[in-house]
């Protein structure tokens, strides 16, 4: 059956998701895993991995989702596989296994389950501008002509809707994300084709993941 990655902002209050799993099995979605994205001021922001039938319109998870009160759906998007704490460790594991020309290769591609993104590069500011060092499928094929945000000294995210950013990625809403890889010049950056934002949990998470992938990298 085809599942989706539902994110959804709720009232951080006992009862609030369990309402919402009331609402959501009432459209026949069948809920796979949970992951908390980000919790204060009362509110908490979710991802949920759900199965719908076979034939049924993502759109009815919205309808259901949002007639309780309170509930505000971020985003839907078709989803491959099932959020696991442990992905990040594997991913650690599996740069850390490869061979060495090809350790930014695996982070590109694995990064975006992780992450929950559509793309993953890394660019290099070198001298004669930006520079694409690897991509994962999805990712622009050619780096932007501009980084205005390089050097970058701490995760971030970036201005989808900026002048430097491609137009085709402005065209499709896309939200991106960067943390530096080993050093200020090198990043890691993210893309979100659709959104939604990232939220700062997210970039942190972005961060600390680069991070210790840079200290392989070294």
């Amino acid at each position: 059956m085809p599942s989706y990655l539902l994110r959804v902002q709720l009232e951080d209050r006992p009862g609030s998701l369990g309402g919402l799993a009331v609402a959501l099995g009432s459209v026949g979605a069948d809920i796979l895993s949970l992951d908390v994205v980000e919790r204060g001021s009362g509110i908490a922001i979710d991802d949920l991995v759900v199965e719908l039938p076979p034939g049924s319109m993502p759109d009815m998870l919205i309808t259901a989702a949002e007639k309780i009160d309170g509930v505000h759906v971020d985003s839907v998007r078709p989803h491959t596989g099932l959020l696991e704490a442990h992905r990040e460790l594997e991913l650690i594991d599996r740069v850390a296994a490869a061979p060495r020309k090809t350790k930014l290769q695996v982070l590109v591609d694995e990064a975006p389950k992780v992450l929950r993104v559509g793309w993953a590069s890394v660019i290099r500011l070198a001298e004669t501008g930006p520079q694409r060092i690897v991509g994962s499928t999805g990712a622009p094929e050619t780096p932007t002509v501009d980084t205005p945000w390089l050097p970058l000294e701490r995760a971030e995210a970036l201005d989808g809707a900026a002048d430097w950013v491609p137009a085709l990625l402005r065209e499709m809403n896309t939200t991106l994300a960067a943390a530096p890889l080993g050093d200020p010049r090198t990043a890691l950056v993210v893309g979100r084709p659709g959104g939604p934002q990232f939220r700062p949990s997210e970039v942190a998470r972005l961060g600390y993941l680069a991070g210790i992938v840079a200290t392989i990298l070294r």
